[in-house]
Parts: C-alpha cells; sequence; structure tokens
C-alpha cells in the first residue's frame, strides 16, 4: 500500500502527453511542524512534553528523518499508578526506554498499516500494528484516539494507553505479568518486596 503524505494512491501511472498522473484519495495539505513542534503545541500532549525534555529527545524529535511517534496522551499517562510514574519519570534510563519505545524507525500513515505488522522501535523492541476494521490496533488493542498527523520528520498517532516496555519495569511489575506471579505472594510473606520493588 502506498501512501502520499498519508493520502493512499488509488491509480498510478496515467500516463499523457506532457508528465504522469497519480490519483489520491484526499487533498494534500502543507506540513510545516516537526514532530517536537506538534508535541510543545498540543495541549494533550503536556505530560510527553515534560518526558521528551526530561529524557533530552527534543533535538532527535525536529532532527530531518522520518519516524512515526506514538504519542501518549495526558489521559494515558494518567491510567498507570502514580508511584510508577514518577519512578520512570525519576529515572533518566527508563524513560529513554520507555519513549524510544513509542517511536518507530520509520513513517507509517494508518492507510498503509496492515493487520499483522510487526514494527521495530527506536528501543529495539518490536510493536504488533495492526488493524479491526477501521480502526488501528496496536499489541491487539484499539488504543490509538487520532491518527495521521503529518510532520515534515514523520507522522504521529495519538494513543491512549502507555505503552511500557519490559526495560523500564521493576522485577515486581515484571513478575505479576507473568507466569511466576504466585511466587511473589511467597517473597510478600517473607518480607522481601522491598528488593522487588
Amino acid at each position: 500500500i502506498v501512501t502520499v503524505n498519508c493520502a493512499r494512491l488509488l491509480k498510478a501511472d496515467h500516463h499523457a502527453t506532457n508528465g504522469v498522473v497519480h490519483v489520491i484519495d484526499k487533498v494534500i495539505a502543507t506540513t510545516t511542524n516537526s514532530i517536537q513542534h506538534i508535541i510543545e503545541t498540543e495541549e494533550s500532549l503536556e505530560t510527553l512534553r515534560a518526558a521528551v525534555a526530561a529524557s533530552d529527545l527534543n533535538s532527535l524529535l525536529e532532527s530531518e528523518g522520518q519516524y512515526t511517534l506514538l504519542a501518549p496522551t495526558n489521559e494515558a499517562f494518567e491510567k498507570i499508578p502514580r508511584e510508577t510514574l514518577n519512578r520512570i519519570l525519576g529515572d533518566p534510563e527508563a524513560l529513554r526506554d520507555l519513549l524510544n519505545h513509542h517511536i518507530l524507525k520509520s513513517a507509517m500513515c494508518a492507510e498503509a498499516i496492515i493487520a499483522g505488522l510487526t514494527m521495530e522501535t527506536l528501543e529495539g523492541t518490536t510493536l504488533d500494528v495492526g488493524c479491526s476494521g477501521e480502526e488501528l490496533t496496536l499489541n491487539g488493542k484499539p488504543i490509538i484516539a487520532n491518527k495521521d498527523v503529518l510532520a515534515t520528520n514523520g507522522v504521529v498517532h495519538f494513543i491512549n494507553e502507555l505503552l511500557i516496555p519490559d526495560s523500564a519495569k521493576t522485577l515486581f511489575e515484571l513478575a505479576q505479568e507473568s507466569e511466576v506471579s504466585k511466587s511473589m505472594d511467597f517473597f510478600r510473606q517473607a518480607g522481601l518486596s522491598s528488593h522487588l520493588t
């Protein structure tokens, strides 16, 4: 699937006497803002703006290139426990891993995404990007709130859930989501929870 500034290419290579015509499905708007500028001006990305500044990713998101930013909204950050959020925001390495987990290495418009597509993030992890009917999905969940916000260096999709990579989780958080969750009860009973958090 080919897109031009997120407009889908419907018919290609109509040759004329003075050139060639490609038919697309929408009008292409002028794009003047970088991904960083979108973050700085969008009210719903206030928490993300602070996180990007704290992790020194500003220069990357305003540099030349082609990226896809899965931008967690303020609502997405509010969904996770305050203690977990404060821990990540206070740990530069975990914060950078978290943000890099939301940046894909290439620009992916919604029209070009097909079910079962696996995309690599800047963190080196992968995300399953797909679709369910008209909705885009991430790891099987329809969490994209607003898609195809175009930037000069890529595209932004707003998401309403935070994608936390394993590298930004404590041992306790990892264990709770795995097959050893029952073992955590024994650690708790033995008074060793603090070592895992």
